[in-house]
């Protein structure tokens, strides 16, 4: 990874949905889907669609921060699922399809808390 690059990581349905909405961002540099939080070390598709593995569907967005800032990033995923709807996501139900952000450091958390504040109090 670049120097001037960061990582986000986020849930919110298929991973092939959010995946695809980030695709087309400038300033994202890399995606790559996979499986995110659970307690079991390389989970399969079948044991995650199972419940049994804790994990949710996730897509690991590499990007350049000159081109997209993290909360601008917060603000595209928030926009583009329904995260008020319990564990899913459309016709896609299951905790596997939760919406959540995987912080990769404490600014992010803080920005992702402040935003989640900001869409609870409008």
């Amino acid at each position: 990874m670049e120097n001037n690059r960061q990582v986000a990581v986020f849930g919110g349905g298929c991973f092939w949905c959010v995946e695809a909405v980030f695709m087309e961002i400038k300033g994202v540099t890399s995606i790559a889907s996979g499986y995110s939080g659970g307690h079991v070390e390389n989970p399969s598709y079948y044991e995650v669609c199972g419940e049994t593995t804790g994990h949710a569907e996730a897509v690991r967005l590499e990007f350049d921060p000159g081109q997209i800032t993290f909360p601008e990033m917060l603000e595209i995923f928030f926009a583009t699922h329904d995260p008020t709807t319990l564990n899913r996501q459309g016709a896609d139900h299951g905790a596997r399809y939760r919406s959540v952000v995987f912080y990769t450091s404490d600014e992010q958390q803080d920005q992702t808390e402040a935003y989640i504040k900001e869409l609870d109090a409008a």
